[in-house]
């Protein structure tokens, strides 16, 4: 039998940060609800949780990557929400913010999570923000919250 490598506790002390997005603030207000009620139901302290608000999802990787070289969080979460629109905008946005945003985890050897959602419509953003979807905020703590557990157990 393999020996697997189970996430350890989240130490009491951990500080997360969340990057925000302001564009379709009506979801990503949702996200960072959701994101913020799973840290906090999950033993976060609500004052070891940072977040910054950012104008859009193009911004993130940058707040992110100040936030992450700072020393000081466990995990950064990106929230965000892109819906295509006539154009192919929303294709570079998701590409250029999901690019940036693995490169600031590896660079950093930090979590840095993606809960930006790519959507097609405004209704999916909904069913993916506290919808019949889930709320993907949450789901982007849990996760963070299991590297976190992950990284402490192979320290």
């Amino acid at each position: 039998m393999p020996n697997v490598i189970q996430p350890a506790p989240v130490p009491t002390d951990t500080r997360i940060a969340i990057v925000v997005a302001e564009w379709n603030k009506n979801i990503t207000q949702k996200l960072l609800d959701g994101a913020v009620a799973t840290l906090t139901e999950n033993g976060v302290a609500d004052e070891q949780i940072d977040v910054a608000w950012v104008p859009g999802a193009w911004e993130i990787p940058l707040v992110s990557m100040r936030l992450a070289e700072s020393g000081q969080y466990a995990a950064v979460l990106c929230l965000g929400a892109v819906i295509r629109g006539e154009t192919t905008h929303d294709q570079h946005i998701n590409r250029g913010v999901s690019m940036a945003m693995l490169d600031i985890a590896l660079e950093f050897d930090l979590p840095v999570l993606f809960g930006v959602l790519t959507c097609n419509t405004l209704e999916q953003a909904i069913h993916r923000a506290g919808g019949n979807v889930g709320n993907k905020g949450s789901e982007c703590a849990e996760a963070a919250l299991q590297m976190v557990g992950l990284l402490e157990a192979m320290n």
